[in-house]
């Protein structure tokens, strides 16, 4: 059973850092697609950045030089790093799995696995 697990967000003030982690402590998640989404009040989840098994990275035009997704597959572990952070960045961000791809997906309806979710409140 994948049961994967967010940490990391916080209350930031605009211009600040943050980096989320998304692991599974039950399995080894290597050669999972990684994914991070986020969720504002009143819209659609949507795309943030992911990553594939062997690293290969994409994100959302609207936090390409600012954000970066990695793994750690000895921590079992995805970061989101998030620097020079807006306001409208605030959301709640969730990370996904795929166990049976070790490619991307930029779908929520591609990845099987959520996280409960992190806040991130950046304020102006």
């Amino acid at each position: 059973q994948v049961h994967v697990v967010e940490s990391g967000g916080g209350l930031v003030q605009a211009w600040g850092s943050l980096r989320l982690s998304c692991t599974d402590s039950g399995r080894p998640f290597s050669m999972y697609a990684m994914g991070w989404f986020r969720q504002s009040p009143g819209k659609e989840r949507e795309f943030v950045a992911a990553i594939a098994s062997i690293s290969a990275t994409t994100s959302t035009d609207a936090v390409k030089g600012r954000f970066t997704i990695s793994r750690d597959n000895v921590k079992n572990t995805v970061y989101l790093q998030m620097n020079s952070l807006k306001p409208e960045d605030t959301a709640v961000y969730y990370c996904a799995a795929d166990p049976y791809s070790d490619y991307y997906h930029l779908q929520t309806n591609e990845y099987d696995y959520w996280g409960q979710g992190t806040q991130v409140t950046v304020s102006s």
